[in-house]
């Protein structure tokens, strides 16, 4: 489990078929290799990856086919960009952004980025598979970074994030392009809510289109 507080920035080499090896810039690197030992969980761009190797500016990571195939991963390596890391939350440790997991849900594009007074607001296509969690002023992970939906559709396929400077200048957002892709994880409780929704759980029963703020607060969700 992830809070989406980037604690450093690294690089990506892939070394044979599902093995990744991971730089950490050199002024941040002691945030994540202070106490990592193997078999510990980071966060690579959003994507939770499990730790085989500690190197001396970095770790190495084994990633399957499935994992690469669906996130950016093996895009990263190819263009040598930097990627996002955090290590997993301790218990008791301060929850700063919001619970991510580090399962990626699905990768969307950057449609605009346009820097305003006090931040700079980023718009995103998002699939399906994660737009239906989408909603104003609920949490997404991009990249895994914590942020908040300032905007979004209806259908939650189009969103927009407002960043704050020390965001935007500590983690790759700083990279990102119109038409760069990235790594999208919705929030968990949307999950556990469409699957009780879904399911019937405990009588709850309605349909997306009945889902609204009333009927969250019935069932005990506010």
């Amino acid at each position: 489990m992830f809070t989406g507080l980037i604690q450093s920035l690294g690089t990506i080499q892939l070394q044979g078929n599902d093995n990744l090896r991971i730089t950490c810039a050199g002024n941040t690197a002691d945030q994540i290799l202070q106490d990592l030992a193997i078999g510990d969980s980071v966060a690579v761009d959003g994507v939770c990856l499990t730790v085989v190797e500690i190197l001396p500016v970095g770790f190495v990571a084994t990633a399957s086919p499935e994992t690469l195939r669906r996130t950016t991963l093996e895009q990263r390596h190819s263009e040598d960009a930097w990627v996002n890391l955090e290590t997993a939350v301790r218990v008791g440790s301060k929850l700063g952004g919001h619970f991510v997991t580090g399962h990626v849900d699905g990768i969307g594009c950057v449609q605009a980025v346009e820097q305003t007074a006090n931040s700079w607001e980023i718009g995103f296509t998002a699939p399906e598979s994660v737009a239906r969690y989408i909603v104003p002023k609920g949490s997404i992970a991009v990249n895994g970074v914590s942020l908040t939906v300032a905007d979004c559709d209806s259908a939650g396929t189009w969103f927009k994030v407002a960043v704050i400077p020390h965001t935007f200048a500590q983690t790759n957002l700083y990279h990102l392009k119109t038409g760069s892709w990235v790594n999208l994880e919705g929030d968990i409780l949307g999950k556990y809510i469409e699957k009780l929704v879904r399911s019937g759980s405990s009588g709850m029963t309605a349909t997306p289109d009945e889902i609204t703020p009333g009927f969250l607060i019935e069932h005990g969700y506010f």
